[in-house]
């Protein structure tokens, strides 16, 4: 599942973490997809994995690369700290999974919605087996009325349930029956009812407009992570598999979509007006992974190249619009078939656009649900960054149809290794499809370095967390879980080699196929395929939070280069002086001038200290750790090592991902107070040559925070002029037009630049869009869809209350989603009060769907100091009717991370922590925590470095040097 949070795939530009000034400002995936010049995007995407104990039939290989490291004080260390640390975490609520007495073989499920009075009948009859004699039943259902049950055991009578006993607070229901269950197989019957509810979980109601202009609603399906108990009674861990068989009673001229094939159409005998659709028995799966929609919809078909039937549903007169995505889903599904050695299990996939969805996307077997936004690709109006996020969410969900589907985590604690899993592999699917992306430096922008920056907070988490109660699983589909997987994942990849990753993933896949796993057993094929201890390693990275910062120094021998490296943890709030001393093994990676594209040196770092010799390296050369910013870790250099690579920035001879790389950790360097804010100014400035599109958008976003938290002092202007400095350059030579011979990273390039100079108040570049942006409105000439917003962005920065009139007029106006969210998230750039206000008000409005009302607020909170202040007064103004529209969904953790995040005095810290004392949101707990630390931490990075900051900046303006 594609998770919907406050940071978001490169390629869309990444609005809100320039905007926001949180340290964990990339959030996890929000599938928002904004524009490319904004800094920082929102994402989505979710699943679980499994876990089913095997004993290893490789005793040999594992054993071996166990033994290499069972003598290693760290590996000994590790275990004694993470055992002290599990004995110190307090239960946060009492949870127990269902019972095993009894467990589900099959569901044959029939429910009949009904699209006018939103409510649904359910009528199940489970195969199932009594393991254990019982005279209850234990289920999980929550918001269903049970009308009657009963039970008949194989070749016997019928015995009727006399009690329902809900258990509401933990969304269960036990089933009470006059006599004892024997052992043995048998059938239970379950009629219910329930509702179809606006809550855009379980069975929910999804409204759209037809192209005649009626308001109608189709009823659709999310259920991951606990929300499958919402639609009918059922046994909602992903470990309790069963087959299903689903029918669906559906008004004639709708379509009916399930996981698997029609088999069956038949009128319904009780009204003419309805037809029973009847879907082939699914493998065995998970619930979260069912689904059925119910809806009027367009397709686009195709099949690929191994025989799959694929189709892409649209909205009605909107089938071209699913073309392209169909392209890629055709390309993706033989990837992933070659790349596992494991075929596709189902004869079709489904891919449908759903209008209201909170996630970005879904992955239900066979049927992968999407928001608009993910999906649809209009090829006159969807922009560069678009287009990259719909190859990039399409190559998640269906990398999920084998991890996560065919083989599934065994409880939400191994959250992790579904999400990070696919999105690392999404990547390697979008650089095989489309290789001119330039997808992986891309990655460490978009994923490695958010996760580094919610990693560095004390108020993070491990990889793997303990989760028990269903209000706690909402909290961990957060960057954590997708990007740090994801990096931890990519640095496993590299550290074994593809062949023997593939290998591993092979036998991993073919193991449990059909079953459920935990993270250990995909180490322990890792280990058997690649021979090198895997768990020790992993372990180290998934079972600890945090991540080591490597300070390294180097002396000059001769011809040789005398390296001592050091780790320690690495803290957001500066220097760790934690009593006890956590370390990692960390794969080193080292390369010099000589050949900055291969490593001279590769080396396993699993003590705190390590001296190594590079032989023939002359004086003059430099070196750098961590080729392709690959490794999941921050380096101090030195300062004499760091003075010979900034040469290397300025004449490209360093890589664009280590030039990225190196800027980005001497930016959170300074933000945790290790060094000089103002060091790093400089450093900024040596990138006058840059090209690259990825490291101008991680600058970009860089700036935006500092620019955020400048923004509490009275030189904000300086800092806007320096943005200006540095974006000039670039600006002025790609000009507003595109040339002959450029392509898809020009095209994100061009917005983000111009974006950023116009959002700075660059006068040409503010006079070029307002004349621009007048030719679109009368149709003189309208805007190229990457240039739309940043062009947007600028008009209304420096706009009036004409300018706000007019965006909502084209909001208004617009027939494709993707632009009505354009147009939202940049509506906070207003800056004059009373018009801050009308956009907040337009948030909760009819005009706005419900899940995206939580960007049009995020972005005011980012737009401006005023906006900040006005968008949190807001939530706390409406927090009971915001509160109730999402509930304990993760929408809710956005809205507070985007709302908050950006504050910088201390008082607010406290007065954030006692709002919701008295409005609580236990899924948002965590994040809570993480927004009140990030105020603080933001605080005492203003009191350090805003003056020497200001001097800087002042001494610059009155001597100004060629930037």
């Amino acid at each position: 599942m594609r998770a919907v949070s406050p940071l978001l795939s490169l390629a869309r530009g990444r609005a809100l973490r320039s905007q926001s000034l949180g340290w964990a400002g990339r959030g996890a995936r929000d599938l928002l997809p904004s524009a490319s010049f904004l800094c920082c995007q929102w994402g989505a995407a979710a699943s679980p994995s499994v876990r089913a104990r095997w004993a290893s039939p490789f005793p040999s290989a594992a054993a071996t690369a166990t033994a290499a490291v069972a003598a290693s004080p760290l590996a000994a260390t590790l275990l004694l700290r993470l055992s002290a640390s599990a004995a110190a975490m307090p239960e946060k609520r009492p949870f127990e999974r269902l019972p095993a007495e009894v467990r589900p073989l099959n569901y044959g499920l029939c429910l009949k919605p009904d699209l006018i009075d939103f409510t649904f009948e359910g009528k199940l009859e489970a195969a199932v087996e009594v393991k254990q004699s019982t005279n209850q039943i234990v289920m999980n259902c929550a918001d269903i009325d049970i009308i009657t049950a009963s039970y008949a055991p194989e070749g016997d009578e019928e015995i009727h349930a006399t009690g329902f006993n809900y258990q509401n607070e933990d969304e269960k229901v036990t089933l009470s029956f006059p006599s004892t269950l024997q052992k043995g197989t048998g059938t239970l019957r379950i009629d219910f009812v329930g509702e179809l509810n606006d809550k855009m979980k379980g069975f929910y109601r999804s409204k759209y407009t037809t192209p005649s202009g009626d308001t109608r609603f189709a009823a659709v399906t999310q259920f991951e992570a606990t929300d499958a108990r919402r639609a009918f009674p059922c046994w909602d861990e992903p470990a309790i598999k069963a087959t299903f068989d689903i029918s669906l009673v559906v008004p004639k001229d709708r379509v009916a979509l399930s996981n698997m094939n029609v088999t069956d159409r038949k009128p319904y005998p009780d009204d003419e007006n309805l037809v029973e659709v009847k879907f082939a028995r699914t493998p065995v799966m998970s619930t979260y992974l069912v689904a059925f929609v119910v809806g009027e919809y367009d397709f686009v078909e195709t099949r690929s190249t191994d025989g799959i039937l694929v189709r892409v549903y649209t909205p009605v007169g909107k089938a071209e619009q699913g073309k392209f995505a169909l392209e890629v889903a055709a390309k993706t599904l033989p990837f992933y078939k070659d790349y596992f050695n494991v075929p596709y299990p189902l004869p079709k996939i489904d891919l449908i656009a759903i209008a209201d969805f909170a996630a970005g996307a879904m992955e239900n077997w066979g049927l992968v649900t999407y928001r608009e936004t993910a999906l649809l690709i209009d090829p006159k109006n969807s922009c560069s960054s678009s287009r990259q996020w719909v190859a990039l969410v399409v190559g998640h969900e269906l990398a999920h149809q084998w991890f996560g589907n065919l083989v599934t985590m065994e409880w939400w604690t191994h959250l992790w290794l579904n999400e990070g899993f696919a999105s690392w592999i999404e990547y390697l699917c979008v650089d095989h499809c489309f290789p001119e992306y330039d997808i992986w430096t891309q990655f460490v922008s978009a994923d490695y370095t958010r996760a580094q920056e919610l990693d560095a907070l004390d108020n993070s988490h491990p990889i793997e967390v303990s989760v028990g109660h269903p209000s706690e699983v909402d909290e961990i589909f957060d960057a954590i879980s997708y990007s740090k997987g994801a990096s931890v994942i990519r640095m496993l990849h590299d550290y074994i080699g593809d062949e023997d990753f593939r290998k591993g993933m092979h036998l991993y896949l073919t193991k449990f196929q059909h079953k459920n796993a935990a993270t250990e057993d995909l180490w322990e094929s890792l280990e058997y395929a690649s021979g090198k201890p895997i768990a020790a390693v992993m372990n180290t990275w998934t079972k600890q939070m945090g991540f080591p910062l490597v300070y390294v120094e180097v002396e000059q021998q001769e011809d040789s280069k005398m390296l001592k490296l050091v780790q320690k943890k690495f803290c957001a709030s500066g220097p760790y002086s934690g009593e006890d001393y956590p370390l990692w093994m960390i794969p080193i990676s080292i390369c010099t001038s000589e050949d900055p594209t291969h490593a001279k040196m590769q080396v396993l770092m699993d003590k705190p200290e390590l001296s190594l010799v590079l032989k023939d390296v002359k004086p003059e050369q430099w070196v750098k750790l961590n080729l392709g910013t690959v490794g999941f870790y921050r380096t101090q250099y030195s300062s004499d090592m760091l003075e010979s690579l900034i040469p290397a920035i300025r004449d490209l001879s360093l890589p664009p991902v280590d030039r990225l790389g190196l800027q980005n950790d001497l930016f959170s360097l300074a933000r945790a107070g290790i060094i000089s804010t103002v060091e790093v100014l400089k450093v900024m400035e040596a990138f006058v040559n840059e090209p690259n599109y990825t490291v101008w958008s991680d600058l970009s976003c860089n700036l935006g925070i500092l620019s955020t938290l400048l923004s509490h002092t009275d030189f904000y202007e300086e800092i806007q002029a320096f943005v200006r400095d540095i974006f000039s350059p670039i600006g002025e030579k790609l000009g507003w037009d595109p040339k002959p011979g450029e392509g898809h990273l020009d095209a994100l390039l061009r917005g983000l630049v111009l974006g950023k100079l116009g959002k700075a108040g660059h006068k040409a570049t503010l006079e070029e869009a307002r004349r621009r942006f007048k030719d679109h409105v009368e149709g003189k000439h309208i805007l190229s869809a990457d240039l739309r917003s940043p062009v947007y962005v600028t008009v209304l920065k420096h706009g009036d209350s004409t300018t706000l009139d007019t965006m909502l007029k084209l909001h208004k106006q617009a027939d494709m989603q993707e632009e009505k969210n354009r147009i939202e998230r940049v509506l906070g750039a207003i800056s004059q009060p009373e018009l801050i206000q009308k956009v907040l008000t337009f948030a909760l409005s009819e005009e706005v769907r419900p899940q995206d009302t939580v960007s049009v607020i995020g972005g005011v909170a980012g737009g401006s100091k005023q906006g900040r202040k006005a968008a949190w007064k807001f939530v706390r103004d409406n927090w009971e009717e915001l509160y109730n529209r999402y509930q304990g969904g993760f929408l809710i953790s956005r809205l507070i991370k985007l709302s908050v995040d950006g504050f910088a005095i201390d008082k607010m810290a406290a007065e954030v922590k006692a709002f919701f004392e008295t409005h609580p949101a236990p899924s948002a707990e965590r994040t809570i925590q993480q927004c009140c630390e990030n105020i603080l931490l933001n605080a005492a990075w203003l009191k350090r470095d805003a003056e020497n900051v200001h001097q800087y900046l002042l001494q610059r303006k009155a001597s100004p040097t060629a930037v």
